[in-house]
């Protein structure tokens, strides 16, 4: 506990799944944590929670695509706070689609502008302040399908392809104001974006959850993540314990990018 005390920190698409767990993990830790999202709603509750905790937090609403918003909340936060520390770039959608050729052009822009103008946004207008207050880490929430590639999400692939190399480039241009820059990878995590973005239906005749039906298929550790699990990693790179990591990739998918499940042994 407190082992970020006295930090102040930002994370969007804090109002459900692996933001949310992000914001509690880090206002657990010690941070005052400015929480945002288009889900009001479920910001409200999130924020109830953690002041019930003993946290502290505040909610905002904020479209991360929209630049003049991010410049109002950053002058929110210096205006309240003076400072920023941590940067949890999490705001994302996943938009799938049977074949690249049946992606709306609509739907391709969307997602670029969540998951990719939306990360550009946010540490165009967070460095500066992050600079003033001596320094930080940014974490960049990308996926294990921006490490490899994944039919029928061809266009989230893309933007988070993207953002593993803009983590990279980002640290580089920022090792010298000692703001360390990384990029999160998750593999199949039990969220809600499996059923409200994505899309994508479990095997038929498995009563489990979609992301647990697809984790005993593809997952070596053959079960799938919780949020907890992603936001137990962002506490790591938020914290002093990573203060030698920049431009790398933390990988969070129980052996999903390692290979393939070894199948189960015949029976007996």
């Amino acid at each position: 506990m407190g082992t970020l005390e006295g930090k102040v920190a930002i994370v969007t698409g804090a109002a459900s799944g692996i933001g949310a767990a992000c914001a509690r993990t880090l206002a657990r830790e010690g941070a005052t944590v400015v929480m945002t999202d288009i889900d009001d709603r479920g910001g409200a509750g999130q924020l109830t929670e953690i002041e019930r905790a003993g946290g502290k937090a505040i909610y905002l609403h904020h479209d991360v695509a929209e630049e003049a918003q991010w410049a109002a909340i950053v002058a929110e936060i210096e205006s309240r706070y003076r400072r920023l520390d941590i940067l949890v770039s999490n705001a994302g959608v996943g938009i799938g689609a049977d074949s690249i050729v049946d992606m709306s052009l609509a739907d391709w822009r969307r997602q670029t502008a969540i998951n990719l103008d939306g990360v550009f946004l946010s540490v165009k207008h967070c460095i500066p302040l992050m600079r003033r207050s001596g320094g930080g880490s940014i974490v960049m929430m990308s996926s294990v399908a921006g490490l490899r590639g994944a039919a029928g999400l061809a266009g989230y692939s893309a933007t988070k392809g993207g953002v593993r190399l803009f983590a990279k480039s980002v640290a580089l241009e920022c090792a010298n104001d000692g703001i360390r820059v990384n990029s999160v990878h998750p593999g199949i995590i039990e969220t809600p974006i499996w059923n409200k973005n994505i899309g994508i239906a479990g095997p038929p005749g498995n009563n489990a959850s979609i992301a647990e039906s697809l984790a005993q298929l593809a997952v070596p550790l053959g079960f799938a993540g919780q949020a907890q699990d992603i936001a137990d990693g962002v506490l790591f790179l938020a914290s002093d314990a990573s203060r030698y990591l920049t431009g790398s990739e933390l990988v969070i998918d129980g052996g999903m990018t390692a290979g393939g499940r070894r199948p189960p042994p015949p029976p007996s």
